[in-house]
């Protein structure tokens, strides 16, 4: 389980890698700087990669984005954050099941065998998936990239696990 989870871990990097990259503009200056603690920085970095993101919401600490792909939407989340909506320390990247599935036995199960992904499931019974990361002011783009990428492989497994949990977990350590 941990080798396959590891495998679309590495095909996601691969994939995010081989995004179609925008169409070379005419130098404008100097490119503006990474900060992988500042949402602007992630949006910009989606777009690269032919997904939109904006802020859904904001509170004192935490800046609250949509993202939207051409294959799936989810939220990503920065906490910690100055009252600017910058220097954050954390990103929690996550989503929902419109379906109901899987036993609360089964979803440890699946924690159990995930090496970055969580699931929970709410009070209305609905499953999430979930990845955490601090991010610190050396990130840079590659490093959010592979942040991406642990997340794609994350929703991977969330898809096969929601197909049925019970053959999911029947070849899981």
């Amino acid at each position: 389980m941990l080798a396959r989870t590891a495998a679309l871990i590495v095909v996601a990097g691969l994939t995010m890698a081989q995004a179609p990259k925008p169409a070379a503009k005419a130098p404008t200056g100097a490119a503006a700087p990474f900060d992988a603690r500042d949402p602007a920085s992630l949006i910009g970095l989606l777009a690269t990669a032919q997904a939109s993101a904006t802020v859904a919401g904001r509170t004192d600490d935490a800046v609250l984005l949509k993202v939207i792909t051409p294959a799936y939407a989810f939220n990503a989340d920065f906490a910690g954050c100055e009252r600017s909506g910058r220097n954050c320390k954390a990103l929690l990247l996550h989503t929902t099941s419109a379906r109901s599935v899987g036993t609360l036995a089964e979803l440890n199960g699946f924690n159990q065998s995930a090496i970055a992904c969580k699931v929970f499931q709410d009070r209305a019974g609905k499953p999430h998936v979930s990845y955490a990361a601090l991010v610190m002011a050396g990130d840079t783009r590659e490093t959010m990239r592979a942040h991406l990428s642990a997340w794609q492989g994350c929703l991977a497994s969330f898809g096969e696990f929601l197909a049925d949990p019970t053959a999911y977990l029947a070849i899981a350590p």
